[in-house]
């Protein structure tokens, strides 16, 4: 599918919770971006690792108190994200860790994506700046 067909960037998140339980808190925001049709939820995965490395999925139904609004992801699979793409976000997290990994469209880019492609022009390139790196750079700045 190309982006002229309505489909916009799609990015993932892997978010670790290393030495905490999940709050919740999140759970409204992305709910809300998704009811607003800023993204569409693709892939969720919910997983723990122990403290010896053993990797477990979990249940939509042993999520922390606070993140049952996830539930809503139960069963979001594009069928994108391979076994190997698991264990690859499993391993970059660390043991005794919970995390989530998240894949989305950006559906609030696909009608200036189908209009840029219409027009002739090309995607030739694509990035991110994590944001602390972009502070970074801020109070260099700033600091100079």
């Amino acid at each position: 599918m190309e982006a002229s067909d309505g489909l916009g960037p799609i990015d993932y998140v892997l978010i670790e919770w290393a030495d905490a339980t999940p709050t919740g808190e999140a759970v409204p925001i992305l709910l809300d971006l998704v009811q607003r049709g800023i993204i569409r939820v693709l892939d969720f995965a919910a997983f723990a690792k122990s403290d010896d490395g053993d990797v477990a999925v979990l249940d939509f139904g042993a999520l922390p108190d606070g993140a049952e609004g996830l539930a809503e992801f139960e069963g979001a699979g594009s069928g994108v994200l391979s076994e190997e793409d698991l264990a690859d976000a499993a391993a970059a997290i660390d043991p005794g860790a919970v995390a989530g990994l998240l894949v989305y469209e950006n559906t609030w880019a696909a009608p200036f994506a189908g209009a840029v492609s219409r027009s002739g022009g090309e995607l030739v390139a694509s990035g991110r700046i994590h944001t602390q790196a972009f502070i970074d750079a801020l109070e260099a700045l700033e600091a100079a």
